[in-house]
């Protein structure tokens, strides 16, 4: 994937038929192929960030009504010569425009490959190319919020100031090894160690910071569990506004797990209702209430919903104690509320991380606050425009190793080793930082990475 002096070619639009494609051209003959094809003004003659009407002609025949944009080197988003061809959005057309261009000796681009050389080519670093992949993905407000403040810099310029703090003090270690004999010490161990405890503290903070980032990025699975006939099915249809779930007096009518995405405040919270928890009559209910186990496991919210009107104080001890687990944020959903007698009162005494809401799912009553509720106990306040969210796995091992390997320079500073051993520890901090932006790679990280992306992208 290393081939940056050919010309790609690849439709940078959506497949299927609509009003227009848009076919991409990369590369140094990227205007001359696209000239040959090209019946209107001499495009190797017009300037950078122009448009020109045409025809696309294939010999003597007329393929389409075109705009060509031209994006001359190194003005362009591959720093390449680029040219975009906007063309009727028939599959026929796009098809044979491309296989025209083919046969004028452009290449077909591989998947992200026109990103890749922005890339290579240092318009982006690795993690804004990353980024890229995110923005294109991204369906909510807050995965878009996300994608953009990495896409503009922002993970790349912290790494680019601990990697510099960093590298100065490699530079002095290194130089002391030079003078090992005379046992100069240029590097002060105190200051070292101020500096590595100064970024292991942003580290630590930005490695904090996956569980929101990859939520907002996932979703956020969110289990609705509680005993048969409690309302379940009632309260996932009213928090989507919609009958999406079936609704019965039947007890165990929902028998396998139902997945909607929810969006509050720009975050998608994926709502997962489960089979109603309860000694199975059958080997089917059976298996659902294992699944429903199963989820609550993996969630990262459990709404707890429970029939206000049915359950003893002793049955709804008992099904918190064994559901709600440490660490897990849980809202207890007291149901049916509008049913209770206008004297009763709700007297329930709640751990730390629970919460509880009265509502009636069949009234709607009160389910914008369980919303909001939702959303508080999932993002507490850490979502900014400004705040450096961690979404990607790969950066998430990378800070771990960083992490691990600075932790081993400030051992070694307590224990007083010698310079060599340091020097080797803080390189291997620079190197799982340089992986992150791109500064260190290799072609396997590379394929891997960009292999998925789309085609044209």
């Amino acid at each position: 994937m290393n081939q940056t002096e050919d010309t790609i070619v690849a439709l940078a639009t959506a497949n299927g038929v609509g009003a227009i494609g848009v076919i991409r051209l990369s590369g140094p003959e990227a205007i001359i192929i696209a000239n040959s094809v090209f019946k209107g003004k001499d495009l190797t003659k017009q300037d950078s960030h122009t448009i020109h009407f045409g025809h696309v002609v294939d010999g003597g025949v007329i393929l389409d009504e075109v705009l060509m944009s031209l994006f001359i080197a190194p003005k362009s988003y591959t720093r390449e010569n680029v040219v975009e061809i906007s063309c009727h959005g028939s599959n026929y057309i796009i098809e044979s425009i491309i296989k025209l261009l083919i046969k004028k000796g452009a290449r077909a681009a591989r998947a992200g490959e026109f990103t890749m050389r922005a890339f290579l080519n240092g318009q982006l670093d690795l993690s804004q190319a990353e980024a890229v992949a995110d923005l294109i993905a991204a369906n909510s407000k807050a995965a878009q919020q996300a994608a953009m403040q990495q896409l503009r810099g922002g993970f790349s310029n912290q790494l680019q100031a601990l990697r510099e703090q960093l590298v100065t003090f490699a530079s002095l270690v290194e130089l002391e090894l030079d003078f090992s004999e005379e046992d100069v010490e240029f590097a002060n161990r105190g200051q070292l160690r101020q500096l590595v405890l100064d970024i292991e503290r942003v580290i630590g903070k930005l490695i904090q910071s996956f569980e929101l980032g990859n939520a907002i990025k996932q979703g956020v699975n969110t289990v609705i569990a509680g005993r048969p006939n409690a309302g379940k099915s009632t309260l996932l249809n009213a928090l989507l506004n919609e009958d999406r779930a079936i609704v019965s007096h039947i007890p165990g009518t929902t028998r396998d797990t139902i997945e909607e995405v929810l969006n509050i405040n720009g975050i998608n919270f994926r709502l997962i209702d489960t089979a109603g928890i309860r000694e199975a009559t059958d080997t089917i209910e059976q298996i659902g209430v294992q699944k429903t186990m199963e989820k609550i496991s993996q969630t990262a919210v459990l709404l707890y919903v429970y029939d206000a009107n049915a359950l003893s104080d002793a049955d709804l001890a008992n099904d918190i104690a064994e559901l709600v687990k440490p660490g897990i944020p849980a809202i207890i959903v007291a149901n049916k509320t509008d049913l209770l007698p206008a004297s009763a009162a709700i007297n329930l005494q709640l751990t730390d991380g629970t919460d509880l809401v009265e509502v009636s799912a069949k009234e709607k009553q009160h389910i914008d606050e369980l919303k909001q509720l939702i959303y508080q106990r999932t993002v507490k306040g850490q979502l900014s425009a400004d705040e450096t969210l961690i979404t990607n796995i790969r950066h998430l091992e990378a800070l771990q190793r960083t992490e691990q390997a600075l932790i081993r320079v400030l051992d070694g500073i307590a224990n007083q080793v010698s310079s060599d051993f340091l020097a080797m520890d803080i390189k291997q901090g620079l190197h799982y930082l340089g992986e992150i932006t791109g500064t260190v790679t290799t072609d396997d990280l590379l394929d891997n990475i960009f292999s998925r992306f789309c085609i044209g992208k």
